[in-house]
């Protein structure tokens, strides 16, 4: 109980607890992230984003006895009755840990030898009584496990951290890359500062040119001796916990009913939530990736308290390794990830309706506000959540003989399935000029028009030096910047051309459904014209050679109406004539062929789903193209040397860094098709896929992102500047060489008693007693000079 007040009350972030005689121990603060392989740990986050939103992990460390594991799943189970319920619970293995548990320990973990009570001792910031070799993994979230302190340890492609308490040196292998580099810094910055109370040094050393750093390598040779060989080859890096979609999801009901454990298969993806009832528990299984648990609010007692343990035998019964990540969720503390592998997810008091209201709380309680386009430059996550940058404005051309045409204002916002079309729009930010370039595909266009559309959009962005934001439209999934640039004008036609000299065929009477509830989100598309595409809750224009008839569906708002009125008014200078649902002229029916049923149910308005932003990394630095997870998304998490993916549901971004290459830039682009067409919730193919350029982003995008930084990317440090302020810093000259210290009485704080005795074969007085030439040869033996 003490351990839970310690941590509730506290409102520590994230809060790992050890155990000593099968409890829970607090642990300090200077050790987060320091793990001892024979532990076992639990680590309690709360969100900063949602007082309500907890989770609870439980780590395994790989040496730790059984009876640790179990005593840990029960106290988790514990502490999640004790907090009501409502975390969500992760069960970790080391070295396998999930994505959003290494979110937690930005500056990597440490994994220590020992456990038991070594684990809880505790720590003072000014103990340098140490000596040991970490191996650095890991380019997005890093690991460092101690290994062996000899140079056979070392391999020529990871970065090594060689931590003697006052002085560290970072060695990089020389096939490690920029970001192993930066992040092995920031880890012995994090060491050095939390660890050592800042009281410690830090030297870079560079494996592929180490006589540039002699004062440091002779520190090296000092503890390790004089190296003999050549490095080992570089080890590949495991693989890490990135996206499985691909896998085959399966749901199972669980459930105790006949006194013991019983697991029956529901459904197979794509998932619908209607399957999962409140008085049961469920496993969802993506394919042995990882397995999660639903836990209903009207289920059982004993249901819910067995659902980890039940979990950890589901992965036994299916012999999935033991290591594959568990999470445990209570119904209406759903994961991010958990929606996701539905087709919709539906929360409690979910606002209904198009277009009148938005959503600033994006679980459970709803604030319903008015649209105020001025407040998306005030307010960057409402541009994001309404994907607007602000009320548009912008210049069009058309693909014609594979070239560009550009258009007449007087023809602006009519687009033909036939065409292809770029769209380019001007605004400004902090007085600077921001582009965004649309290439708009009709659905009756040829191939070589789609490449030509492309092509031109290439050289447009180059035309204006890269900066414009590329999105991708297929026609009838425009996004909703894109409608706004119309002001409630946009009719789109089904086939044909508008190309100057260009006779399209006469369909006859043309039928057009229009949505919309304001000018910054309405459109008009063409149909087929017949009555069975009417539906009773839009408004349908239908243009015959005579008159224009604005149809009111008996749903449809007043607000529909309006926008309507003014689309007909673009299409035809006709003469206009409402027709109400049920008291339609004869000459209407005649028009589209004669009456026909058509959809005429009570509306229920399509509800925004509540899936929250997913951000994935897309990388080749390993050899092969991937894509990894990044949880709890921040600015932090945009690596310069890749190309990301953000996925807000509606709209795809790939975010291209400064220095990403061309290969991971080419296959992003495919990635995120694929990653479409295989995702479990059976997503639309056609989503907008929209490239962002790193610098040059639009608020559609930085509003997904908490507190962004519009000058991080000209004031961040490198790993180059990093490295020579800690050049600087560490005043190298001044570093002691360990062999002055070993005759030296008053600076003894490089080698401990026992590591110098393990170094020399004898006690550092016996060492002090021995004659001046026979120190010296043993100093020589040791490789100390």
């Amino acid at each position: 109980p003490l351990g839970y007040t310690a941590v509730s009350t506290g409102y520590i972030q994230q809060s790992p607890l050890g155990y000593r005689n099968m409890k829970m121990v607090p642990v300090p603060d200077q050790a987060f992230g320091n793990f001892f392989e024979g532990d076992c740990y639990i680590v309690l986050y709360r969100s900063q984003a949602s007082s309500n939103s907890m989770d609870i992990h439980y780590w395994i460390g790989n040496s730790s006895s059984q009876d640790e594991q179990g005593a840990a799943a029960i106290l988790v189970t514990q502490l999640d009755e004790f907090l009501g319920g409502s975390p969500v619970q992760h069960r970790e293995v080391q070295a396998a840990e999930s994505s959003k548990f290494r979110s937690y320990f930005r500056n990597g973990l440490i994994y220590k030898k020992g456990g038991v009570e070594s684990g809880f001792r505790h720590v003072e910031s000014n103990v340098y009584n140490i000596l040991r070799l970490l191996h650095i993994k890991g380019r997005k979230h890093v690991t460092a496990t101690e290994v062996e302190v000899s140079w056979s340890s070392f391999n020529s492609g990871d970065v090594f951290l060689l931590d003697m308490g006052k002085v560290i040196v970072q060695w990089n292998g020389p096939q490690s890359n920029r970001s192993e580099k930066l992040k092995a810094v920031l880890l012995a910055q994090d060491i050095r500062d939390r660890e050592r109370g800042g009281r410690a040094q830090i030297g870079v050393v560079e494996g592929g040119d180490e006589e540039d750093s002699p004062e440091l390598m002779k520190i090296m040779r000092a503890v390790l001796g004089q190296r003999s060989g050549k490095l080992k080859e570089a080890e590949p890096d495991d693989t890490p916990d990135y996206h499985q979609q691909t896998a085959n999801i399966k749901l199972y009901n669980v459930s105790d009913e006949s006194g013991k454990l019983v697991v029956q298969e529901v459904a197979m993806q794509p998932l619908t939530q209607d399957l999962l009832h409140s008085t049961d528990c469920y496993i969802v299984d993506q394919g042995g990736s990882s397995v999660l648990v639903w836990k209903g609010k009207e289920a059982s007692v004993e249901e819910r308290r067995s659902a980890l343990g039940r979990a950890v035998g589901f992965i036994k019964a299916k012999n999935y390794a033991s290591s594959t990540n568990v999470e445990v969720m209570a119904e209406g503390g759903e994961s991010a990830m958990f929606k996701h592998l539905f087709i919709s997810w539906t929360e409690k008091g979910q606002t209904k309706g198009l277009g009148n209201v938005y959503t600033t709380g994006k679980i459970a309680k709803v604030e319903q506000v008015k649209f105020d386009v001025m407040e998306l430059h005030a307010r960057p996550e409402l541009a994001a959540q309404q994907r607007m940058v602000d009320d548009a404005s912008g210049q069009i051309w058309r693909i014609e003989d594979l070239e560009l045409r550009e258009l007449h204002p007087s023809s602006f916002g009519q687009f033909y399935g036939g065409d292809c079309y770029l769209v380019l729009y001007t605004y400004k930010r902090a007085n600077k000029l921001q582009y965004i370039l649309y290439m708009w595909q009709g659905r009756h266009a040829t191939q070589d028009e789609i490449t030509s559309c492309a092509y031109q959009a290439v050289a447009m962005d180059n035309k204006y030096s890269g900066v414009p934001v590329q999105v991708r439209v297929v026609m009838g999934k425009e996004p909703r910047h894109f409608l706004a640039i119309f002001k409630g004008k946009l009719i789109i036609f089904e086939g044909g051309t508008g190309r100057a000299g260009v006779t399209n065929p006469s369909p006859g009477a043309r039928l057009f459904q229009v949505r919309g509830t304001h000018e910054m989100n309405t459109r008009a598309t063409e149909v087929p014209a017949r009555s069975s595409s009417l539906n009773t809750n839009d408004v349908f224009l239908l243009k015959t050679d005579h008159t224009i008839y604005l149809w009111y569906g008996k749903g449809c708002s007043g607000d529909e109406r309006e926008m309507a009125k003014a689309v007909a008014d673009v299409l035809s200078r006709q003469d206009k004539q409402v027709v109400m649902e049920g008291q339609e002229p004869a000459e209407f029916w005649v028009a589209l062929g004669g009456k026909a049923p058509y959809a005429c149910d009570k509306r229920l308005q399509k509800e925004e789903t509540p899936h929250s932003p997913r951000l994935f990394e897309c990388s080749n630095q390993t050899g092969r193209f991937r894509m990894t997870e990044v949880e709890d998304l921040t600015q932090e998490d945009l690596d310069q040397d890749d190309v990301m993916l953000l996925d807000t549901w509606e709209e795809i971004f790939l975010w291209i860094g400064r220095s990403a290459n061309e290969y991971e830039t080419k296959e992003a682009c495919n990635s995120a098709l694929e990653y479409l067409r295989t995702h479990p919730a059976g997503r639309d193919p056609d989503t907008p896929i929209i490239s962002v350029k790193q610098g040059y982003e639009p608020l559609t995008f930085t509003g997904w992102f908490n507190a962004w930084d519009p000058h991080k990317w000209s004031g961040g440090s490198s790993y180059e500047e990093l490295k020579q302020k800690l050049g600087d810093a560490a005043s190298l000259s001044q570093i002691t060489v360990v062999s002055d210290s070993l005759t030296n009485s008053s600076n003894t704080d490089y080698l401990s008693d026992v590591d110098l005795e393990n170094l020399l074969g004898c006690s550092r007085s016996g060492f002090q007693r021995l004659p001046k030439w026979r120190q010296n040869d043993l100093k020589k033996k040791a490789g100390l000079f």
